[in-house]
């Protein structure tokens, strides 16, 4: 599989289970602009049988290859991006795990335990990037216990594993060409942005400006029933050129903290 086919089929899930970050899309074309995806993003457990270097398997096959490392101590995270090695044009892979042992002893057995779960051919599996849920129907309960300790575990229990996110080239953009234009253009349309820490994460001068809106609200089917959820979101990139006239290719941790706040619970 060629990442462009690997790109296609994370789109084709992430639009079916989010009709609003399809709306998005629908949203700048209207305006006539050519959508240019600057990166992707997935979430996991730092467990060695589903963490970063597990997840990046079927990348790193179709001609990634690791660029940089990133740690966020409040959030307990690590992360790695990846980039094509002959296609600069090729959208950017961020993959996160949840460092498991800075959580209580309960949060931990929770979180092996539907690990467990998991067939070992799913494991194996070159498509588990692809496979969301694979633990079962959640438990609501369950999903508030982890949201005490942790939003993002309890997104990832809900959710597995699918692109968390796709990215919006702003760079790339003709007429809504800046993070402001965009961000206005966005809640113009009634779209609410991630406002931790303000709307645009980032600035000129770092080379990378960043903004979110927050994730749709969608029902999910739990064990006690139905209840509805954050769930995935759209985010916004615009990149500069550092003093060798090199477009900025990187992250900033700092600011992809907050923006890991897009999906926490909120009621619409």
């Amino acid at each position: 599989m060629n990442y462009k086919e690997i790109f296609e089929k994370l789109w084709i899930d992430y639009v079916n289970t989010n009709p609003h970050a399809k709306k998005v899309y629908d949203l700048f074309v209207a305006e006539g602009e050519e959508v240019v995806n600057d990166h992707i993003a997935f979430r996991t457990f730092n467990d060695k049988r589903i963490n970063i270097d597990v997840l990046s398997t079927l990348f790193l096959k179709s001609g990634y290859a690791e660029k940089g490392d990133y740690r966020f101590e409040s959030k307990h995270l690590y992360a790695k991006h990846f980039e094509h090695i002959t296609d600069k044009d090729a959208p950017r892979v961020f993959i996160s795990e949840l460092i498991l042992e800075d959580f209580s002893v309960d949060f931990q057995q929770i979180i092996k335990t539907e690990i467990d779960k998991i067939a070992i051919d799913k494991l194996s599996s070159e498509i588990l990037i692809f496979s969301g849920n694979l633990w079962g129907k959640p438990s609501f309960k369950t999903y508030e216990l982890l949201r005490k300790e942790s939003e993002y575990a309890a997104w990832l229990y809900v959710y597995g594993f699918c692109a968390n996110h796709f990215t919006v080239s702003v760079t790339d953009l003709k007429k809504l060409d800046s993070i402001e234009k965009v961000n206005l253009f966005l809640k113009d349309n009634g779209f609410l942005l991630n406002d931790v820490d303000g709307e645009i994460k980032g600035s000129a001068e770092e080379l990378l400006e960043q903004s979110s809106i927050k994730s749709g609200i969608i029902k999910i089917e739990f064990i006690e029933g139905a209840f509805e959820i954050p769930s995935c979101y759209y985010e916004f990139a615009k990149r500069y050129k550092d003093n060798n006239g090199e477009l900025y290719s990187g992250f900033i941790a700092k600011s992809a903290d907050k923006i890991f706040e897009s999906t926490n619970f909120y009621t619409s």
